[in-house]
């Protein structure tokens, strides 16, 4: 399971099991106990927490689900946005390996991930020092979404693909790739943390 997981999936699993222990002679309570068992298996599912790679490429998706915009910035980065469903792993993961020079927490809404007004949304922004330069990767809450939960601090060294954070339930996550790389993914296209490449030779 995810770290950050325990505060949803042991009252979740809590209630599940006392839900069983006193379903026994009454429909009404096993009625309740079916329910209760199907919410804290939704939630296991959720926060599942799979091995990933090794994969191979210079930048890597730092999350599941599928690509929803590649967009050229000013400073000419290209930004590579991945939506996540409630039914992605949401464990978010190191796009290459380096130093992280940045994290920092900005508190706002909590607007659908997929809506433009999620710009305004909680976030959490990470820095990369890195062989190939400075990379941006940006956590964003969704509309269900209330805790982004950062594993690393400033100063720490990541390895590519390893885990860096968790956002609960549905969001988006924002790859800056540095000036001159062209991406390798596609807008539609369907990706994995640790394993999709975004990056072109």
């Amino acid at each position: 399971m995810a770290r950050g997981s325990a505060p949803w999936l042991v009252p979740a699993c809590a209630a599940a099991g006392a839900a069983v222990l006193s379903a026994r002679g009454s429909r009404a309570r096993t009625a309740l106990a079916v329910s209760t068992v199907g919410l804290a298996a939704g939630m296991a599912w959720f926060f599942r927490d799979p091995e990933r790679g090794p994969a191979s490429g210079r930048i890597l998706s730092a999350a599941d689900g599928v690509v929803q915009t590649i967009d050229t910035q000013p400073d000419g980065r290209t930004r590579v946005a991945v939506f996540m469903n409630p039914l992605n792993v949401h464990v978010n993961r190191a796009p290459l390996a380096g130093v992280v020079t940045r994290v920092e927490h900005r508190p706002g809404g909590f607007r659908p991930a997929f809506d433009k007004d999620s710009e305004r949304n909680e976030r959490v922004i990470w820095t990369f020092d890195t062989e190939i330069g400075e990379v941006t990767v940006i956590q964003i809450a969704g509309a269900m979404v209330r805790r982004i939960v950062p594993y690393f601090g400033v100063g720490q060294k990541v390895e590519q693909g390893e885990r860096i954070g968790l956002i609960r339930f549905g969001s988006r996550v924002d790859v800056y790739m540095p000036a001159g790389i062209a991406p390798a993914v596609e807008v539609g296209q369907k990706v994995r943390a640790g394993e999709t490449r975004l990056d072109r030779d």
